[in-house]
């Protein structure tokens, strides 16, 4: 069945690739916590492959590698032709991000990669680390070379500065990242903003946009102020590629289903209304603790993910 022809979902372009990809992804994460054991994960994934949704978002870190292990068993029996699959890798030097490749392309049983990421970029020196000479950026590009990887991106939940300076030092370095992933939700249009800060200048540049945390890990529905309708709705009403959904049980799938299907664009009038319900609440970041904490830092608390830092010139000069 094309893609066009699927039943009840939307699919829109990867930046400049010339992919489509469904509108909202599989997080993968979720897939391996405590209320979702491997029979469920592998029925999540693939209900919602049979019912539209092609993206599949994972990382080589989560729940020390489960999460890898349980999608490579949901894509056997002809679903990895069907999904456009993404993963992350944590490691900074070339040596250790090809291991975290490699690891990743046998838990996930596949020859190849849609779309490997650089998880977490959260510092200033982030960048500097990836794109040095032998950075992990290295190792991606020549996964890339050798069809282990068709695209490149990064991903931060930190602060909208850090993404911009990772795409001036990769503009330095004379490359251009495909994608680029983010959290897009009601509340970030009010503090460190990655909707106005990094999203203008993506859509710019033409490089596919990857929102996640839509409902701050469920933060912004305990406030009362919104619906995880209107959570995705305002997500989806941007220029995302895909909104990446966390789904730990088969009503989480269909409730993010439902948001497609009842999608309308916004008025100006609709997003002033929905902002300003969350404005009061939103302001210092209490609610994006991602941004505000360090509770969400995976590397931060597991430093030895990034490998050892290369060495530096001139130190003590």
């Amino acid at each position: 069945m094309a893609l066009d022809e699927r039943p009840q979902m939307l699919y829109r372009s990867l930046g400049s690739t010339g992919e489509k990809v469904s509108a909202v992804g599989v997080g993968g994460f979720h897939l391996a916590s405590e209320r979702v054991d491997e029979r469920l994960a592998v029925r999540i994934v693939r209900t919602a492959i049979d019912r539209g949704i092609t993206f599949m978002d994972n990382c080589w870190d989560y729940n020390e590698g489960a999460s890898e292990l349980r999608m490579g068993k949901a894509l056997r029996n002809g679903y990895r032709d069907k999904a456009f699959l993404m993963t992350k890798i944590d490691g900074r030097s070339r040596k250790e991000a090809a291991r975290q490749l490699e690891e990743s392309l046998r838990r996930l049983q596949v020859d190849h990669i849609d779309l490997v990421q650089h998880h977490e970029v959260i510092r200033y020196e982030d960048p500097h680390r990836i794109f040095a000479e032998e950075g992990a950026n290295a190792a991606l590009i020549e996964a890339r070379d050798a069809g282990k990887v068709r695209y490149i991106g990064f991903t931060g939940h930190k602060d909208p500065h850090i993404h911009l300076h990772m795409l001036d030092v990769a503009a330095d370095h004379g490359f251009r990242f495909d994608a680029v992933q983010m959290p897009l939700n009601v509340m970030d249009a009010h503090y460190r903003s990655f909707e106005r800060q990094v999203l203008p200048r993506l859509v710019e540049e033409g490089i596919g946009v990857l929102g996640m945390k839509s409902m701050a890990e469920g933060l912004i529905l305990e406030t009362k102020t919104v619906t995880p309708i209107e959570c995705l709705h305002y997500a989806l009403n941007l220029p995302t590629s895909v909104v990446i959904i966390g789904i730990d049980d088969l009503q989480v799938l269909d409730q993010a289903l439902e948001a497609v299907r009842t999608f309308r664009r916004f008025s100006g009038e609709e997003v002033e209304e929905l902002l300003s319900r969350t404005a009061p609440l939103a302001s210092a970041g209490e609610f994006e603790p991602f941004k505000t904490t360090s509770l969400f830092d995976g590397t931060a608390q597991n430093p030895e993910w990034l490998g050892a830092e290369l060495e530096v010139r001139g130190i003590g000069d």
